[in-house]
């Protein structure tokens, strides 16, 4: 069943890259108490993902933040280390929470797993984006088939 708005997160373990390594966190805690507008797409360095979802939470970022959000964060379907790899290749610094969900944990939680076999990707994240508050979901933007609009930053900025 996917995730609505109204619903809480589900409180499972990802893996945040960080610095000094890859660091457990728990969801229910992740989220808990802030306004966090997390982005999920189908894999780090991937075209539509690099050129596009991930430059523009980090351009617009700012005006996110001038918008009530505490934190962005950007989930994928990776392990820790090369979503590590990704975010200093895009050079999003403290601007955005990179979370492995290495096992697709939270992306079988939330429903918005997608099969990537025919493109030897396996299991994969949806694209999309939401607004989560106090762990409770505001906003889902589910892109349709390949496309990307509904979960790009601008839509979100919108939003709020």
């Amino acid at each position: 069943m996917t995730i609505k708005v109204g619903d809480k997160v589900p409180d499972v373990t990802v893996t945040q890259a960080t610095a000094e390594g890859p660091k457990p966190v728990k969801t229910g805690e992740f989220f808990a108490g802030k306004t966090v507008a997390l982005f999920a797409l189908p894999g780090a360095f991937t075209p539509t993902c690099s050129a596009k979802h991930l430059p523009g939470f980090k351009q617009l970022g700012p005006d996110l933040k001038k918008k009530g959000v505490d934190v962005i964060a950007c989930l994928s379907v990776n392990d820790a280390f090369v979503m590590k790899a990704w975010g200093e290749d895009q050079a999003v610094g403290d601007d955005i929470v990179m979370l492995a969900d290495g096992n697709a944990d939270f992306t079988s939680a939330v429903g918005l797993e997608m099969d990537g076999s025919k493109f030897g990707m396996g299991k994969r994240s949806q694209r999309y984006s939401m607004i989560v508050k106090d762990g409770v979901v505001k906003e889902l933007n589910v892109e349709q088939g390949g496309e990307f609009k509904v979960s790009a930053a601008d839509y979100m900025l919108a939003q709020l």
